[in-house]
Order: C-alpha cells, then sequence, then structure tokens
C-alpha cells in the first residue's frame, strides 16, 4: 500500500527557519560551474553570484521546505526571481532562510486537464533579522494525462 501523495500548504504557510553559511569555496564551486572567472567570485571576501541562493534549499532541514503536493514526474519550474535588499551576501556571512507559500492557483492546460501553480518565496535575513534577499520560485504542475489515476 502506497502512501497518499501529500496535500498542498495553505498560502501563507511557512516551513521552519534555517541556517545557511555563506561558504567560499561553494560560491567558488558554484561561479566555476556557471563558468565564471568574475574575481568578485574568488577570495576571502567573495560575493554570492545572484543564481548562488538556489542552492540554499539543499541545506533545508525538515520542516523547512513548503509543501506543494506536487507529482515529481509532472514538476516543472516555471520562474525564478531574486531580489537583493543591498550588497550581495559574501563569504562567511550567515543567513536565516525561511520559505513562504505566496499563492498558488490552476490554469487549463492547452492539451486538457488543469495545471497547478504554487509561488514560493523564501527570505534570507542576517542574523540580527533584516532582509537580506529574497528568492521567489514558481512550480508548476502539468496536467495529467488523460485516463491516469
Amino acid at each position: 500500500m502506497t502512501a497518499p501523495p501529500p496535500q498542498l500548504s495553505p498560502v501563507g504557510a511557512t516551513g521552519v527557519e534555517y541556517e545557511v553559511l555563506v561558504e567560499r569555496g561553494k560560491i567558488r564551486e558554484f561561479a566555476a560551474a556557471m563558468q565564471s572567472e568574475n574575481p568578485a567570485f574568488q577570495g576571502l571576501e567573495a560575493v554570492v553570484p545572484p543564481t548562488f541562493l538556489a542552492g540554499t534549499a539543499r541545506w533545508a532541514p525538515e520542516g523547512g521546505r513548503i509543501e506543494t503536493g506536487f507529482e515529481r514526474a509532472r514538476l516543472l519550474h516555471g520562474e525564478q526571481e531574486y531580489v537583493f535588499h543591498g550588497p550581495p551576501p559574501r563569504a562567511g556571512d550567515t543567513l536565516i532562510a525561511r520559505e513562504r507559500l505566496v499563492d498558488h492557483y490552476t490554469k487549463a492546460g492547452r492539451r486538457g486537464g488543469e495545471m497547478r501553480f504554487a509561488v514560493v518565496s523564501t527570505e534570507f535575513r542576517s542574523p540580527a533579522g533584516d532582509l537580506v534577499a529574497e528568492a521567489r520560485a514558481t512550480y508548476i504542475e502539468t496536467a495529467a494525462k488523460e485516463g491516469a489515476g
């Protein structure tokens, strides 16, 4: 017997806070993966590349991620946006991250069925509580194939 699929969290739901240690080695690895030789991404005072924060969700503890309830086989990553409220984080910084479900809605699929959307925002704050950056992602669950389910 398989467990029922997880349900979508309600709008406004938040995950538990988790700590993100900004490591210069991780910044350097990320820059190398982007094939960037920008000196700002190197050394003791390295700043994070704009999309670096995407990888921080991998550090989220149990309960840190918002549950979309979407089937992974039908999941697409739609949009991604980053807003920095000052200089980007640097190597050695500590951030406190928390996800929040901003919105969810449905649309008719072009080939029939219903597509579901979830908009998740992750706030990154300093240990003092100052908002440093926000990441906003839109996840899409494509319509189920006819006859499935």
